[in-house]
């Protein structure tokens, strides 16, 4: 059976092509099967790009776990002025972020396997629907690797069902040193906002 965190879905393709029509902004991406939310915008990105506080004017931003894209395209799109980088294991996912991202001729979005991420990078903004399913022990050190990479000035919002868990991880963050605090919740899911910790 094949996972939307699998490296290489085994699943055939079925592209779907997917509408986000937002506050701000409206756009299409594609979407395909063996990646996150297949066929449609799932309701917690939706609730992420709806009320997630304002991005910063420029900076390096992380879209960690991009799927087929749509935070990373948002964040593109919004920030011109921005760097940002879209990651997945995934190699249909990244493939996808990347097709979506020339589509819309956005120019400001690199797309890159997690390891390929310059060591050097620190970013000033994380958004991120993370991959709960993975496990509690990856999903911990995926989240610890990369919130440790935040710019001391930097925040990272992340959008978690509120049954799989989002309040137990936000006591989890809170107890690695990071400051998190929920932003609002909607519809089942927690929007949280983590800032860097000051002694990893």
């Amino acid at each position: 059976m094949s996972h939307y965190f699998d490296h290489s879905p085994a699943t055939p393709s079925d592209p779907r092509r997917v509408t986000v029509v937002l506050p701000d902004d409206a756009f299409d991406f594609r979407s395909d099967r063996g990646v996150f939310s297949h066929g449609r915008l799932d309701t917690g990105t939706k609730f992420l790009l709806t009320d997630a506080p304002e991005p910063p004017r420029d900076g390096v931003f992380l879209d960690l776990g991009c799927g087929a894209g749509p935070i990373a395209l948002a964040l593109s799109r919004r920030r011109p002025e921005a760097r940002v980088i879209a990651i997945d294991v995934n190699e249909r996912a990244r493939q996808l972020t990347a097709d979506n991202a020339r589509h819309l001729e956005i120019t400001n979005l690199e797309v890159s396997a997690p390891d390929d991420v310059d060591e050097s990078v620190r970013f000033d903004l994380i958004w991120s629907n993370p991959p709960i399913k993975v496990g509690k022990t990856e999903l911990h050190t995926m989240l610890l690797k990369w919130l440790d990479r935040l710019a001391p000035t930097g925040r990272a919002v992340l959008v978690v069902q509120k049954n799989l868990g989002s309040d137990s991880l936000q006591r989890w963050l809170t107890a690695e040193g990071f400051d998190t605090a929920r932003l609002g919740s909607r519809s089942g899911y927690r929007l949280l906002d983590v800032r860097p910790r000051t002694t990893p």
